[in-house]
């Protein structure tokens, strides 16, 4: 039984008494502190500060990349939409303020219909010929079998080459007259005259596509590549433990893991083929006008090969071409439903 200490402080406790624990919101109260308890507020703020660090040294690592942003993004941008508002004379010179009249011009060109509905043939096309066949590619090159790495390698070369040896190896192989391709098809009676692949306007369009096709291939196949070798195999043999059939497999399994791969190269597929100068313009340059130009080709000849000679057209073309690229990913991106869902 425990005895009380004597009121005169003479008594001493047992070793048995109990010693009264305080509860949890005095020891909580006992940690934080009459600083914390009465100036909980300012030591907090303190605390974050201290683990924030300052805007000087943070603008200093940045500095690098700001710089790089200022001048290869925002300055450019600048002086283009200054140049869309202004007027040139034939040599390049700055006459002074234009006002609205480029943009004006370039809307009512009289090939401005024609080079939209060649940049939205070139774009679809070579975009779902170049998602179709890498995807075969690449579940292709997924297997093991000889050479693997050789063939990978080969695979890889149409994409490290530049855009402008290939197109011009190309201008070679489709020459009317000395042109690889047309020897091949008159030695085996596929045809019994040259084709003229650039020059015909029935396949003009054909003969870039399927060069846009060739240089695209790479990049996006081992987007794909990369995308297959991070899905699990434990999923395909569940698949196959339940029954599946190997086309049900692809279908329910692959291609819905593969979203995240065929979005990123979908998206990408996109701007760069949009924005694909060297190829459009090296096999169509003996082509007089628009016929066959895409809205980037078109850019570049209101400034330096057309009648016109107007930077300012060309500037305001380029504005337009910004918007229209930012307009088809975020119409794309909407259609695919690329937010992932909120979990509720």
């Amino acid at each position: 039984m425990n005895r009380p200490a004597s009121a005169s402080g003479t008594g001493t406790a047992s070793s048995s008494d109990a010693v009264p624990v305080p509860g949890p919101a005095a020891q909580r109260a006992a940690r934080s502190g009459p600083g914390r308890r009465w100036g909980g507020r300012a030591t907090g703020r303190r605390g974050r500060d201290r683990g924030r660090a300052p805007l000087g040294v943070a603008l200093l690592w940045l500095s690098p990349a700001l710089i790089l942003i200022a001048g290869v993004v925002i300055y450019p941008a600048v002086e283009l939409i200054r140049a869309s508002l202004s007027s040139y004379s034939i040599t390049g010179l700055r006459l002074g303020s234009a006002g609205g009249r480029n943009y004006s011009k370039v809307l009512h060109h009289r090939a401005l219909a024609t080079v939209l509905k060649n940049t939205g043939v070139w774009v679809l096309c070579v975009v779902a010929l170049t998602i179709l066949i890498s995807l075969a590619l690449a579940q292709f090159l997924s297997k093991d079998f000889f050479g693997r790495r050789v063939v990978r390698w080969a695979v890889i070369v149409p994409w490290a080459a530049s855009l402008v040896i290939t197109a011009r190896m190309f201008t070679l192989i489709y020459d009317y007259y000395h042109g690889v391709l047309n020897h091949a098809l008159l030695s085996v009676h596929l045809i019994s005259k040259p084709i003229d692949f650039l020059g015909d306007d029935r396949w003009t369009m054909i003969s870039m596509i399927a060069v846009g096709v060739f240089v695209s291939i790479p990049f996006t196949a081992y987007v794909f590549l990369a995308g297959l070798n991070a899905i699990p195999t434990d999923i395909y043999e569940a698949a196959l433990i339940d029954g599946a059939r190997p086309w049900q497999v692809y279908w329910s399994v692959t291609l819905p893991l593969l979203r995240p791969a065929m979005l990123v190269a979908s998206v990408l597929n996109i701007i760069y083929v949009f924005n694909s100068f060297p190829i459009v313009y090296t096999l169509n340059d003996r082509n007089p006008g628009f016929a066959h130009d895409t809205s980037i080709t078109f850019m570049y000849k209101l400034a330096f090969k057309s009648a016109e000679h107007d930077v300012g057209m060309s500037a305001a073309a380029g504005v337009f071409n910004v918007l229209l690229i930012l307009v088809v990913v975020m119409v794309y991106l909407r259609l695919v439903k690329w937010q992932e869902p909120v979990n509720r």
